[in-house]
């Protein structure tokens, strides 16, 4: 982390423009063999000349410490080939300039104090949104400690220090701590917390993307509602039972919730070679999926025995899904029907929310918790407080004292005011060089 960096901030593939950003300490006198930086904030033409090359670039100077990673920060914009960028950045090593590790610009924005762990978190999240949800998600985080987190700090803080007190001086200074008065301060605190684990849970599978897989017998409907959660036409679909011989997947939007659809074969028993290894590959898909959609006719009087059987150990994720409703002349059967030739969908959507956003819309997520990393903290510190609320009355100070003061460094963890190298190392990993 010390010594000025380069990098290429743009995708290292010919185009129009690129933009090598650089950040350090004292560039005016490093990058001086090269060029002469201009007035801070004002895009300025330069011409860079080295080693044969003669460059036009329109440079940018940021002066430390208003700038991105808190050092000084010079965005160079050259013409866009790949080979007189690695050039130019040949050019910048010989002037002990390195090649940037992935994500040390803005490592060095979060060691230098320009941004939280959360916000680099969200930024990370940013960068690898697929969806337009998942992209509203990451920009409700990136503005810092959601209201929550000052909540239960301005909870814990005066408790900790009472507690503390009371187990410095409590004898000489007759300091009792009123664990009563405490723990009806956690009661709310707790509710608090757990009403953000539930966020953070939902968020998730609007973060990483819910893999579901479509099984029921053959001609049960898996392929038209596949087609039809697409939006197009991308599975075969006939009336001969065994048409879909492999599996095929798809990412698709369905209700705000992005989904990897996967289409199987029909599970039976079949002489047809080529259809029993269709069917062998359903099981591999079935143990990788979060949900399993059942389809079922809504002409069929139930499941099929077969189906059923091969679907029973995996029954904590299966969902029942009556299809082809608009086959049906009478009434329908009980439970989720759908009829996706005809695009009436609006009850396995309801069913959808229902299961993995407790039936909210996707923007009761916005702004919540979302990654591994955060959602364990606060499952811990939601830990930490039910302890702290299983304490007897009366009990030694140390007690609640060990309690808040772990509770406390649980908090620090997850905004990253306790920074962790093996965290800090987890967290950049997933970013480019050029952040």
């Amino acid at each position: 982390m010390s010594g000025p960096i380069a990098a290429c901030a743009t995708a290292p593939f010919p185009g129009a423009v690129a933009v090598v950003r650089i950040s350090g300490h004292d560039l005016a006198s490093r990058l001086a063999p090269l060029f002469r930086l201009p007035e801070p904030r004002m895009a300025t033409l330069r011409r860079i000349r080295w080693n044969g090359f003669d460059e036009r670039a329109l440079v940018l100077f940021f002066p430390a410490p208003a700038s991105y990673t808190g050092e000084d920060l010079v965005e160079a914009q050259l013409h866009g080939n790949p080979l007189l960028v690695r050039r130019f950045l040949d050019a910048l090593a010989g002037l002990g300039i390195r090649l940037a590790e992935p994500g040390e610009f803005t490592r060095r924005a979060l060691l230098n104090g320009k941004q939280g762990l959360l916000e680099v978190e969200a930024l990370r999240d940013l960068m690898a949104a697929a969806t337009d949800t998942q992209v509203r998600m990451a920009q409700a985080r990136a503005g810092g400690l959601p209201p929550w987190v000052h909540e239960v700090k301005a909870t814990l803080a005066p408790w900790i220090a009472r507690a503390e007190a009371s187990v410095d001086y409590g004898e000489d200074e007759d300091i009792d701590l009123d664990v009563v008065a405490l723990q009806a301060d956690l009661a709310q605190l707790s509710q608090r917390v757990g009403a953000e684990r539930r966020r953070a849970e939902a968020a998730r599978w609007l973060r990483d993307g819910i893999r579901v897989v479509l099984a029921g017998r053959p001609n049960a409907g898996k392929s038209t509602l596949f087609n039809a959660l697409a939006g197009e036409d991308r599975a075969i679909v006939t009336d001969i039972p065994g048409t879909t011989r492999d599996t095929l997947d798809l990412r698709v939007d369905v209700a705000g919730l992005p989904l990897l659809l996967v289409d199987t074969a029909g599970l039976r028993d079949s002489e047809d070679p080529v259809e029993r290894l269709g069917v062998a590959r359903v099981e591999a898909q079935l143990a990788q999926a979060d949900l399993v959609l059942h389809l079922i006719p809504a002409g069929d009087p139930g499941p099929d025995p077969e189906v059923l059987a091969r679907l029973a150990p995996y029954a904590a994720k299966v969902m029942e899904v009556r299809t082809q409703a608009d086959r049906v002349a009478g009434a329908l059967p009980e439970g989720l029907c759908v009829a996706a030739a005809k695009g009436d969908l609006q009850a396995l959507e309801t069913a959808l929310r229902a299961r993995f956003l407790e039936g909210h819309d996707p923007s009761w997520c916005l702004g919540a918790l979302a990654t591994a990393r955060q959602r364990d903290l606060l499952d811990d510190l939601g830990a930490q407080i039910e302890l702290l609320l299983g304490l007897p009355c009366p009990c030694p100070p140390e007690l609640p004292a060990s309690l808040l003061q772990g509770a406390w460094l649980l908090l620090s963890r997850l905004t990253g005011d306790d920074r962790a190298e093996s965290t800090l190392d987890q967290v950049f990993s997933g970013f480019c060089l050029g952040k």
